[in-house]
């Protein structure tokens, strides 16, 4: 459901027992899943979508996601996203969002920050000449920080993985979600039992492909702010930050 002047987007949501994860929440992947189909939908609204941008052989690709919340909807719930833009500059697209329970009350917030890129090219596109955005901003709140500086992993453990065709999307690359769902396998069941993961962070640098091995490389010396990377020839393509808190 969309504001009188489309600035803010809505969308209710019903979690349904197949959807949760072992701890009988919403998975942090599934929240991902979300945040980038309220995106699309808002977009499309005023007709900045995928429909639109193909046409000029152009696609949105999210860029860097920063979550950060203080409890996950639960089994049987509704729960509802609503979005909205902050800024945007030559390069970059500022989204918000907040998540809330079925009551209203809102369980958290997310940053994301999107470009959009030739298809051709996969070169980023100006987004300045979109005027149509610029007509899009909205002042309403977004408490969390902005994300932090995610640096190299200096040192830390490392797991080989290679990229599978069920990784991939229509892009032809690494799914965003796929990125993430394996950076969590990273950590046990026990882990999620007694913890959850207050608050994310993740910047996607390079493309993925279909074959390509990676190191996903963890340092988790400070168990409770835990810094990963996802590498392929010694070159960074995902780095990401997990702050877990107590259940």
């Amino acid at each position: 459901m969309c504001s009188d002047d489309k600035k803010v987007f809505s969308k209710t949501y019903y979690l349904a027992a197949g959807e949760c994860n072992p701890q009988g929440e919403m998975p942090l992947t599934l929240l991902m899943t979300r945040i980038i189909e309220v995106a699309t939908f808002h977009a499309n609204s005023w007709g900045a979508g995928y429909a639109r941008l193909i046409k000029d052989n152009q696609v949105w690709v999210l860029s860097r996601v920063t979550i950060e919340l203080k409890a996950y909807p639960k089994v049987d719930t509704n729960y509802r996203l609503t979005t909205w833009i902050e800024d945007y500059n030559r390069h970059f697209s500022q989204r918000n969002m907040r998540l809330d329970d079925a009551q209203g009350n809102p369980l958290g917030y997310v940053r994301t920050i999107w470009m959009v890129i030739d298809m051709n090219t996969r070169a980023s596109v100006d987004i300045s000449q979109l005027d149509y955005i610029s007509d899009k901003i909205s002042d309403l709140p977004c408490p969390i920080e902005p994300m932090s500086r995610l640096r190299p992993i200096e040192e830390g453990q490392a797991v080989d993985y290679t990229f599978g065709y069920m990784d991939c999307d229509f892009n032809r690359h690494v799914n965003t979600v796929r990125y993430l769902s394996h950076l969590m396998n990273l950590f046990d069941m026990d882990c999620y039992d007694h913890y959850f993961i207050h608050r994310m962070e993740i910047s996607f640098i390079k493309e993925t492909h279909y074959g390509d091995t990676a190191q996903f490389v963890i340092d988790d010396s400070n168990p409770m702010d835990s810094h990963m990377s996802i590498t392929v020839d010694d070159d960074d393509h995902v780095r990401a930050r997990f702050m877990w808190q107590e259940r």
